[in-house]
């Protein structure tokens, strides 16, 4: 039984600490006690903030490799890539847990040409970019798509709080959108003040 715990890939989780805060600590604590009992069939609880020793001072990336247990944390100073071409790669893999392999994303990012990031199409609907979840504004709400490759925890916050909206989206109907923004741990909501999607 440990043997076949031992091969069940790892996961990640991705936390903002700014200025000594730790950020949505609550939504990341939820993603690891589901995906911990989904896979690990665990039933005690990683209790993430006794592992968080947060920097005093500046933004980091606080990043948890777990599986059954936690195998490291590191505190990576954190920042923010600058997007604005976005290229529409089509995919069907699954990525419905945050794992530390990124070599299928990895290997679609390899593929965006002279763009910044690319947007993951997936039975012919938009899902995620390589590093954070998306949301189109349609001149009244922002709107996100139903089914992301990975359910963020910035995304979800904000669903919870109406902020954003879940709805089906197509390539083909990017026309009826008037701005884009990206959400993750790290960036929080940021609309693209300039973008082109290809």
């Amino acid at each position: 039984m440990a043997q076949h715990t031992a091969q069940k890939p790892l996961l990640l989780e991705t936390i903002k600490c700014d200025e000594g805060v730790i950020h949505n600590l609550s939504y990341h604590q939820k993603r690891c006690d589901t995906s911990r009992q989904i896979l690990y069939h665990s039933q005690n609880t990683l209790d993430l903030h006794a592992f968080i020793q947060a920097p005093p001072l500046g933004k980091y990336r606080c990043r948890i490799l777990y599986g059954e247990s936690i195998q490291s944390i590191e505190y990576i100073p954190y920042t923010p890539k600058e997007v604005q071409h976005l290229k529409i790669i089509p995919s069907d893999f699954e990525y419905n847990f945050k794992y530390a392999n990124r070599d299928k994303i990895n290997t679609l990012f390899n593929n965006k040409g002279t763009a910044d990031d690319i947007i993951i199409e997936k039975n012919g609907y938009l899902t995620d970019t390589s590093i954070a979840n998306i949301a189109f504004y349609d001149g009244e709400s922002w709107f996100t798509p139903a089914t992301p490759l990975l359910k963020g925890t910035m995304r979800q916050k904000l669903i919870d709080e109406g902020i954003l909206h879940t709805r089906d989206i197509k390539k083909e109907e990017l026309s009826d959108y008037t701005q884009v923004a990206l959400m993750n741990a790290m960036l929080g909501f940021k609309i693209l003040n300039h973008f082109n999607i290809q």
